[in-house]
């Protein structure tokens, strides 16, 4: 379980987080700062914040993001972000990010960002969708560093990572999107795919891990490090 101080302060900073984003938002759709003091106020923000247009890629990341990675802006922008990270993670980023995308919903996940000095560190990302009435803008989100809160309190047991990776790629999704709370419907939304078809992989990430029950499920996905306790 994440300790009481701990568990308090990722409550105060996600809120904290979606405060500013709403802010920056705001500003954004009612025309209420020119370009340059939006980006002034972004890279005054000790939270790592970036900007997608309605193609999905990226255009922006404030000063807080290009320090942590050590790259410029022109080598992030596009798709180039995607470069930094972790090759066990990157598939299931841009999966949750494109069908959060296409669906027009706010999401939150946690995934391996290379850090200037070639380190990963775990962050946890939270973004939503820059709507405008029927317009829509892309998407707006943060990102935090919160790989020393993940070591104090947590440690990936082996056993559990193996039985979890010897699941398919869209199955570990699944378990993913269920460990964070989602219902099958709502993972099956989320995926872009049926009702039928997420609930017979659920059956098999049951079969697969040798469980009965979506706690236990849930307890595989937590020791083996895809979602936080």
């Amino acid at each position: 379980m994440v300790p009481a101080d701990v568990g308090d302060e990722l409550s105060l900073l996600r809120n904290r987080v979606a405060a500013l984003e709403a802010e920056i938002g705001r500003y954004k759709r009612d025309g209420e700062m020119a370009d340059t003091q939006f980006r002034r106020l972004a890279d005054a923000s000790p939270v790592m914040i970036w900007m997608s247009e309605a193609d999905a890629l990226c255009h922006f990341f404030n000063r807080a993001w290009l320090q942590f990675r050590g790259r410029t802006m022109d080598q992030e922008v596009g798709n180039g972000w995607t470069e930094g990270v972790h090759p066990d993670d990157r598939d299931l980023c841009l999966e949750t990010y494109l069908k959060s995308f296409s669906a027009r919903q706010s999401f939150r996940m946690q995934y391996r960002l290379q850090r200037a000095d070639g380190e990963y560190c775990w962050v946890e990302c939270q973004a939503l969708p820059r709507e405008d009435g029927a317009n829509f803008d892309g998407f707006i989100g943060s990102a935090v560093d919160v790989s020393d809160r993940r070591r104090t309190y947590f440690t990936p047991d082996e056993e559990s990572v193996r039985m979890v990776f010897s699941l398919t790629e869209r199955e570990r999704q699944v378990l993913v999107m269920i460990a964070n709370g989602h219902s099958t419907k709502a993972t099956a939304i989320r995926l872009g795919i049926s009702y039928k078809t997420a609930d017979s992989h659920r059956s098999r990430i049951l079969e697969k891990l040798g469980v009965h029950e979506t706690a236990s499920m849930v307890r595989y996905a937590i020791r083996a490090g895809l979602v936080a306790p």
